[in-house]
Formats: structure tokens, sequence, C-alpha cells
């Protein structure tokens, strides 16, 4: 006698919920996924723009993210992102007594925490007394639990008061590390969830912190190839199918109106965002559903330029003294064939996300001219810009106690999203962990055998 493979809908077509319909999938269950944007990849997708593909924003993920890295394998796209063999990270000070100084974020391969140890002494950015007293946060910081529910309602910036950081260690170190990663400043960020990410990706083994990003377009890897993917796990895939309603059949089982006709399944993973997830749930699926419409949101601002020529030399690198925050060159995954076209992603910008272009343009060519002395001459070709206004849920102190877990009330209805109780900040290994953790709570509940990515990788 053979068990049922359960059915199950997955509602919302990012990177979590294509991970829980991988997952689910793989695991024996017939899997309908449910997308209302004519495209998968929630917010880490590509466009046209005339003759370039445009990434919406420069994303990123380091060595130590194992669940993004399990993603990338399962969709057959780890060449087409891989990672650096050792971090190395430009830093240009354009601020700099004396004129522009670059240093770099470097690691050795000794074990932790002394493989920062050679990098942190060369670090032109910071005095020697800072340096010293950074190395000191970074031993005390090695001790803290991120799960302590305690550090979730202190700010970073006092913590870093607290242990002697002077504000040009927090702007040329922790931050420059910290806006990028949680996108929010010290002050502005969970204690809790900063302790997670100078944990995990400086203090948990010396590659941790290794970069990598996609060399393709984003959509070539979130869009193509997981629908390829989906495609084969035998997902059956729907575009533009915007969900209205989710409650019980007459049977008991769980039923999803798209407009077009009626959906019944055994298990449903809600994988949209919180305000999305908040609309959609049924009444008494969480004790109080409107802390979910109190995980603030934050933006990140993205300005893209094509040059008639190359301006710069290396892949990316982080600024200081400026308002601009780290460049990529992005000229080959967009098909550039001439010039050379480069993508600024600014992170907490709050303050400038709905300035117009002709303001962003005013600012940021002069400062690109200050960090890349071949851009004085250069002709810009095409400037733009990409807002993306909620695109992390913000990391502020207290956030922890607001972000759901998986399950809900409700038997056979889960939260996946960056936004739930994975322990992260709002990142693509969030987002696909969240994946996990819905789906695994879903198979556990179908009565399905299944494990872990984790336990297969072992």
């Amino acid at each position: 006698m053979t068990t049922a493979p359960g059915r199950a809908v997955v509602i919302g077509g990012g990177i979590a919920g294509v991970t829980a319909a991988l997952r689910l999938a793989d695991a024996g269950t017939r899997v309908t996924l449910l997308e209302g944007r004519p495209r998968l990849g929630g917010l880490a997708f590509s466009f046209r723009r005339g003759d370039l593909t445009v990434d919406n924003g420069q994303h990123v993920y380091l060595r130590c993210c194992t669940a993004y890295r399990w993603f990338l394998e399962r969709l057959g796209a780890t060449d087409l992102a891989p990672l650096q063999d050792r971090l190395d990270v430009p830093v240009l000070d354009v601020a700099a007594p004396g004129g522009p100084r670059l240093g770099r974020i470097t690691r050795g391969a000794l074990p932790v925490p002394l493989h920062l140890a050679g990098g942190l002494a060369r670090y032109p950015h910071l005095s020697l007394a800072e340096r010293a007293r950074v190395a000191r946060a970074a031993l005390a910081l090695k001790k803290l639990d991120p799960a302590d529910p305690a550090l979730d309602g202190v700010d970073f910036a006092t913590w870093l008061g607290r242990h002697g950081q002077s504000p040009r260690a927090v702007a040329a170190l922790w931050d420059l590390v910290g806006v990028a990663t949680l996108n929010a400043r010290a002050p502005q960020a969970s204690m809790a969830l900063a302790a997670m990410v100078f944990r995990t990706g400086l203090l948990s083994e010396p590659g941790a912190a290794d970069i990598g990003w996609a060399r393709v377009p984003l959509g070539d890897v979130h869009d193509t190839l997981a629908r390829k993917a989906l495609d084969e796990a035998g997902v059956h895939t729907e575009l533009s199918a915007r969900v209205r309603h989710i409650g019980r059949a007459d049977d008991g089982s769980w039923r999803i109106d798209t407009g077009t006709g009626p959906l019944d399944a055994d298990a449903v993973v809600l994988a949209v965002p919180q305000r999305e997830a908040h609309a959609l749930l049924p009444a008494g699926a969480l004790d109080d559903p409107d802390r979910l419409l109190d995980i603030a949101t934050a933006p990140i601002l993205n300005v893209h330029v094509l040059y008639d020529r190359k301006v710069l030399r290396r892949p990316f690198f982080a600024a200081l003294g400026t308002p601009v925050q780290w460049v990529f060159d992005r000229t080959g995954a967009a098909g550039v064939t001439e010039g050379q076209y480069l993508a600024l992603s600014q992170s907490a910008v709050q303050d400038e996300i709905d300035d117009p272009v002709a303001a962003l343009r005013e600012r940021y060519l002069p400062e690109l001219e200050r960090l890349l002395p071949a851009a004085r001459g250069a002709r810009v070709r095409d400037f733009f810009v990409t807002r993306e206004r909620t695109a992390t849920f913000a990391p502020a102190p207290g956030v922890g106690r607001l972000r759901p877990g998986a399950r809900t009330h409700a038997p056979g209805l889960y939260l996946a999203g960056a936004w739930t109780a994975t322990g992260w900040p709002a990142t693509m290994e969030g987002a696909v962990r969240s994946g996990f953790s819905a789906a695994d709570a879903a198979l556990s509940a179908l009565g399905r055998r299944h494990r872990h990515p984790q336990e297969e990788a072992a």
C-alpha cells in the first residue's frame, strides 16, 4: 500500500516560494506554485532596458550562506555565481588626508579569529588604536548568542559605543559591512541581527565571508533556471495568478481562490511579503496577526550608469567619505559590448529613495568622478535608477519578537519569506532558509519522510 503524495500549493514565486516548492516536490508531494507577477524571482530579478539586461539591484552572498548555495546547486547555477577564492574587498576613502586612499578588507588562512589579524593590521582607514579596539570588540562579539532575546532590544550602535568603537571605526568598518547586509545603520539595527551577521560572516570559519555574486543577469538564475528546475521536479507553475482568498473546503482541506477557479490543497505555504500575508491569513492563524503590520520595511536604491569607456578596472569596490556605498561592474552581465556599465548599490536610503532622477544624477556622477579619475573624461551614455521601497524588512531593535515562525495555528498552513523567524536579516540566505522551514513543517504534517538539505550535504 502506498501513501498518497499529498497536494500542496505555494503562494509566491520569490526565492522562498521556489525553495519551498522544490523541497515539497522533491519529497514526492504534488505542488502548484502561484505567482502574481509574470515572472519568478521576487525582488531579485532582471528586466530589459533597450539593449541592456538590468538587474533591479545588486545581490551578493557569502560562503557561509549554505542554504543559498544549496539553492544555486539545486538550480544548476553554481558556476554562474562563483565565490571569491579568498575575501578581498577594496575600500576607497576619498576623504583621506592627502587625497583618495585605497585599503582592503582581507582574510588569511589562519584559524578564527587570527584569519582577520593580518588584514586588520594593514587596513589604512583606521588608526592603530582603533584597530586594536576593533579586535577587542570582535572578540566580545564572538561570545554573544544572537538568539538571546535581550540582544534584540538593543541597538548595534549602543553596543559598539560600550565597546570603545569610534565614529570613524563605525563608518569605516562596522557600518561598511552592516549597512550592506542589514540595510540599516548601527543606531537602527537590532544587536541580535548584527551579532548574527558578524559572528557568522567573520567569526565562524576563515572563509565564511568570501563573497559571491551572479556573473549573469539575476533573471537567468531566479527566473529561467528556477522555472526549469520546477518543471523538472513536476511542479505546476502559474504566473500572473493573484490569490484572492484562502479558506477551508467542505472536506477540511484548504481552498485557494485565484479568480479563475478554486484550487484545493492539503498544505499551503504562504510565501509573500508580510502585508500580503496579513491580508490572506484566515482568522485564528496567528495569535496577533496585526504584528505583521508592525514589521516595517526599508528601501534600497540602485543607481545605474553607462559610460562610453572603461572607468573601473576591478569587479567591485566599497567607498568611504562619499554618499556612494558599493559599486559593481555589470558590463558583461548586462550584455554591454562598448563602454562600461556600473551599478551602485545604496542601502538604508530612506532620505533619498524618492528623490528625482535629475537630483540623483547631480549627486552621484560627481562622486563617481571623485572615486574614479577615468570617469572625469568619459561620456555618460545612460543614467537611470531602480527603487525598491520595500526591499527588506527593517532590522530595528525589537523586530525579533514580531517575526513569526513557519507554523501557524491553522493546521496545514505555513509561512515563508525572509521576514519570518529565520534568525537572519532580509537576505537571499534567509529567504531560502524560510522555504526549508515551511516545506519541512508541511512534509512532517503530511507524513512524508524527508531529509534537510544540510543533512543531505553532510
